[in-house]
């Protein structure tokens, strides 16, 4: 099989929302050195509003086995539990899963799983995971408590089903998800107190973890936000008229960011291809620097510039979001997707490795809070006329290198093709 020329590498990598998906085809089909760190939901299956209803397609599960140890997720969903990735994998094969498990890092990035199922939480002590026990009950009491104050026009039999669709009781990063709650609620206001709740209660959370001795163990991630505040927590994207705003108060052991998951994996790899752990065997993401400057510096110090691999990252949610303030336009930039792809973007910068951002166009699926990728005719082709982000937002460090307006079937394509010719490396 011929090997990607530098040219079409060189080229994907300059660009910015490039539609050539033939060349990223050929990159997945013929880069032995490769690496490939992608989301979920969204990227592979589709955005819907209750965890419960999600599907993969059984080619796509497939097709990750062409990229034995080449391939990982990262993900705040999880592997494991009734809304975990497991599960739908099982539906998806209609038999046991064996050894087509998707490997890699879920919860964060402190839930490891390898292609065989087999499971750890590195890094998090038996104390931790008895506290996130305990937290599913506490939403839906906060959920149930506030809902009987209030005139939400819903029946009980309504009510009791939007409740049990927004309690996710993952076993590393129990989440409130509000999106059933959007869809029924025909209250505007009444959304964003319920949304105001749910803060509070993290809030609380925080404190009790405090006073029981854990108070360094977990932090709060909204999905999608608006970036973060001067003391590093996420902003809460309150919902309007046109958007959703944050949908998911994910609450989750400190350390679980993507961006930490990457250094995790990046690790995992390298002792993959040498046999040698650059950041040592017992590497997790909860030891990882917090800032991402420091990560980089991480990895330039200890990874061996010959065997870095081309990372491609995937991933949905990137956001962009104008801010009016006294100085003008401020602009509010996150996503949960957002810092693992800058990492991985910054980490190609410094190895000159030409790492490739990719983004898939999830603005199709049930939630309503993204922005789609425009595109029309110039000159007979097809061209990318606006991003995902605010298109004021001429500043954002991360490049885009290739997208898929056309969503996760789009991308499943590419990736799927390119294991069928992989198969022959």
């Amino acid at each position: 099989m011929t090997p990607p020329s530098s040219d079409i590498l060189a080229e994907l990598h300059q660009q910015t929302f490039s539609l050539d998906h033939a060349a990223l085809t050929d990159l997945l089909a013929h880069t032995q050195n490769l690496l490939i760190i992608q989301d979920l939901d969204g990227v592979c299956m589709g955005l819907v509003k209750d965890p419960l209803n999600r599907d993969i397609d059984q080619a796509y599960v497939n097709a990750v086995t062409a990229y034995d140890g080449h391939f990982f997720v990262l993900t705040n969903g999880e592997h494991i539990g009734k809304r975990g990735i497991n599960g739908i994998v099982a539906k998806a094969l209609g038999q046991a899963i064996g050894n087509r498990h998707l490997p890699g890092l879920a919860a964060g990035g402190i839930q490891w799983q390898d292609r065989h199922g087999q499971l750890t939480h590195p890094g998090v002590s038996e104390a931790e995971l008895a506290f996130l026990k305990t937290v599913p009950s506490r939403i839906e009491e906060c959920l149930r408590g506030f809902l009987d104050t209030v005139d939400h026009g819903l029946s009980p039999e309504e009510l009791t089903h939007c409740i049990q669709a927004s309690v996710l009781d993952n076993v590393a990063s129990p989440t409130a998800n509000l999106n059933t709650f959007h869809q029924r609620l025909t209250n505007p206001a009444l959304y964003r107190q319920l949304q105001a709740q749910m803060q509070g209660l993290t809030e609380s959370l925080l404190t009790d973890a405090i006073e029981q001795g854990l108070s360094d163990s977990f932090f709060v991630h909204y999905a999608p936000n608006l970036g973060r505040d001067q003391q590093g927590n996420e902003v809460v994207w309150w919902a309007d008229d046109t958007t959703s705003g944050t949908t998911d108060f994910q609450f989750m052991l400190r350390g679980a960011v993507k961006e930490a998951g990457v250094l995790a994996l990046l690790n995992h790899y390298y002792f993959y291809k040498t046999e040698q752990y650059p950041l040592g065997v017992g590497f997790n993401a909860r030891q990882a620097p917090k800032e991402m400057a420091d990560m980089l510096t991480l990895v330039k110090q200890n990874f061996d510039p010959a065997h870095m691999p081309l990372i491609v990252g995937v991933g949905d949610t990137v956001t962009s979001q104008a801010v009016t303030t006294d100085d003008g336009l401020e602009f509010k930039r996150g996503g949960s997707d957002r810092n693992f792809l800058q990492l991985i973007q910054n980490i190609g910068q410094v190895f000159d490795s030409g790492n490739l951002v990719v983004y898939v166009d999830s603005s199709g699926g049930e939630l309503k809070n993204r922005r789609a990728i425009q595109v029309a005719e110039r000159n007979g082709v097809p061209t990318v006329t606006q991003g995902p982000g605010d298109p004021r937002d001429t500043d954002d460090a991360l490049t885009l290198n290739v997208v898929f307006p056309k969503g996760y079937r789009q991308y499943c394509e590419v990736f799927q093709t390119g294991a069928a010719g992989r198969r022959d490396l």
